[in-house]
C-alpha cells in the first residue's frame, strides 16, 4: 500500500458576528432574497474602501488560540488575486505568511486519539458569494446564477499539514474541530454552509490532489477513501497523476476533475492597501485567553475525574456542546451521571440517528424527563426495558415518565406480602 498524505483547508464562519468583514451588511444571509444582503463595499465597487470588523479579529484569534497557535504582534491582509464569478471584486481580501507571522495564528497542534496534527496557519478572510449551478448539467439551456449575499461574510481558514494518514483520521478530527468551534461559541456548525472542507490528497509517487465541493464530513470520508483508491489504481498502471483540483459528486460518489491545480504564485497576493497593519499587542492576547471557555479536552477530563465517566462515554458527549450541556443540565436535577450519561449515549442518540446527526433544538426530550426516568430506574418503579419503552415513546411525544406510567400497567411490585398473597389467591 502506498503511503498516503491528507492536509486539509478548512473554512468556518464566525456566524457570531451580527456584520461581514468589512461592511456594515448582516454576518446572516441565509434567509435574504438572492442579491438583497449587499452594499456597494461587499460588491467591490468603484471608489469604496473596507472597514475592519474589530470582532472578526477577536473571535478569529479565539479560534487560533483554542488550536494552540501563535498569535503574531502583527497583523497583515493581502489580496489573492482570481477571477471567478463569485468574487465581484475579482481578488478577495485574505491573509498570506509572508515576512513573518502575518495570519491570525500559526504553528498550533491539536491532539486526536494518539496523534498530533499540526496547524500550520488560521486565517481571517472574506467569504466569496454563492454559485448555483442548473440542477441537470447534460441540458442544452443550463445555466448558473449568482448570489452575492454570502460576499464578505467573515470566514476564518484553518489550514492543517498534512498529518493524516486516512480518511477515518480526518472525519475524527472534523469532529473535534466542531466540537470546539462550538465551545468557543463563535460559529454555528449546524448552519448550511458554516463549515465547509477541502482535501488535499497525494499518494507516494503521485502529485497532490485537491478535492473541493463537498457537503459534510460524512462526505468528506467517503471522497477521500474514493480518491485514494483511484490515485493507487492509476500508479499500479504507471499512469502519472496530474495536478488538479476535483470535485465530489455526492450522486454518483466519485470525484470528477475541475481544473488543473492553481500554484501560489498564479494567486498573485500583495499587500492590501487600503487596510492598514493592526498591531496585536500583550492585553489584546490576554484579553483573547480570558475569553476561551472550557474546552472539550479539559471538559472530558471533568467529566471523567468529577463523574466517574468513561472515556467512550464521555468522549461521545463532548462532541457536541449542546449535548454536554444537555448532560450536565439532567445531572443537575438528578445527580446519578453514570446511569444518565449511559442513558443519553446507548439509548437516546440512537433515537436522534447517531452522534453526528444531533439536533437538540427540535427534541421533545427535556433534561428532567432523562432524570425522572433514571430515578424511576434507580427506585425499582419501572425495568429497564420499561424505561427504553418510555424512553422511545417520550421521543415521539415529549411526554413525560410520570403521565407514561400513569397511562400503563408496567410498573413494578416491590410489596412482597402483596406479591405472596396474589400468588396464593391465583393457587
Amino acid at each position: 500500500m502506498n503511503e498516503v498524505l491528507i492536509g486539509l483547508e478548512i473554512h468556518c464562519q464566525l456566524t457570531s458576528l451580527e456584520s461581514k468583514l468589512f461592511c456594515t451588511c448582516l454576518g446572516e444571509y441565509r434567509n435574504s432574497k438572492p442579491n438583497s444582503n449587499i452594499c456597494p463595499v461587499c460588491c467591490g465597487f468603484p471608489g469604496t474602501l473596507p472597514l475592519l470588523n474589530k470582532r472578526a479579529v477577536e473571535h478569529s484569534a479565539m479560534i487560533s488560540n483554542s488550536l494552540g497557535c501563535k498569535i503574531p504582534p502583527k497583523l497583515m491582509f493581502y489580496r489573492k488575486n482570481y477571477f471567478y464569478p463569485d468574487l465581484p471584486k475579482n481578488f478577495q481580501i485574505t491573509q498570506y505568511n509572508v515576512y513573518g507571522l502575518t495570519s491570525i495564528g500559526s504553528e498550533g497542534n491539536v491532539k486526536i486519539n494518539d496523534m498530533n496534527i499540526r496547524i500550520r496557519r488560521v486565517q481571517l478572510e472574506e467569504d466569496p458569494g454563492r454559485i448555483l449551478y442548473s440542477p441537470d448539467s447534460t441540458h442544452a439551456n443550463n445555466y448558473v446564477l449568482v448570489d452575492y449575499n454570502r460576499a464578505g461574510v467573515s470566514l476564518v481558514e484553518i489550514v492543517t499539514e498534512p498529518d493524516f494518514t486516512s480518511p477515518r483520521e480526518v472525519r475524527f478530527f472534523l469532529n473535534k474541530l466542531s466540537s470546539i468551534l462550538e465551545h468557543i461559541g463563535v460559529c454555528d456548525t449546524f448552519l448550511e454552509g458554516a463549515v465547509r472542507c477541502d482535501a488535499n490528497v497525494s499518494l507516494k509517487g503521485g502529485n497532490r490532489i485537491e478535492i473541493k465541493n463537498v457537503s459534510s464530513f460524512k462526505e468528506v470520508e467517503k471522497a477521500l477513501t474514493y480518491e485514494i483508491s483511484r490515485q493507487a489504481n492509476l500508479l499500479t498502471r504507471n499512469i502519472k497523476i496530474a495536478s488538479e483540483t476535483r470535485h465530489w459528486d455526492e450522486q454518483r460518489k466519485i470525484t470528477k476533475i475541475a481544473r488543473t491545480k492553481e500554484e501560489e504564485q498564479d494567486y498573485r497576493y500583495f499587500p492590501e492597501p487600503d487596510i492598514p497593519v493592526i498591531v496585536l499587542d500583550s492585553e489584546f492576547s490576554f484579553h483573547v485567553s480570558k475569553l476561551i471557555p472550557e474546552l472539550p479536552d479539559q471538559r472530558l477530563s471533568r467529566f471523567v475525574s468529577d463523574f466517574n465517566l468513561s472515556n467512550h462515554v464521555a468522549n461521545i458527549l463532548i462532541n457536541s456542546k449542546k449535548l454536554a450541556d444537555f448532560f450536565e443540565t439532567v445531572v443537575k436535577i438528578y445527580a446519578s451521571p453514570i446511569e444518565i450519561g449511559n442513558w443519553i449515549v446507548n439509548d437516546l442518540l440512537g433515537l436522534m440517528g447517531g452522534e453526528e446527526t444531533i439536533s437538540m433544538d427540535s427534541l421533545k426530550i427535556q433534561p428532567k424527563h432523562i432524570a425522572e426516568l433514571a430515578r424511576l430506574v434507580d427506585e425499582n418503579k419501572i425495568n429497564r426495558t420499561t424505561a427504553k419503552q418510555f424512553l422511545t415513546n417520550m421521543f415521539q411525544t415529549g411526554e413525560t415518565p410520570s403521565e407514561l406510567l400513569g397511562k400503563s400497567d408496567l410498573s413494578r411490585i416491590d410489596d412482597e406480602d402483596l406479591i405472596e398473597r396474589t400468588v396464593e389467591q391465583v393457587f
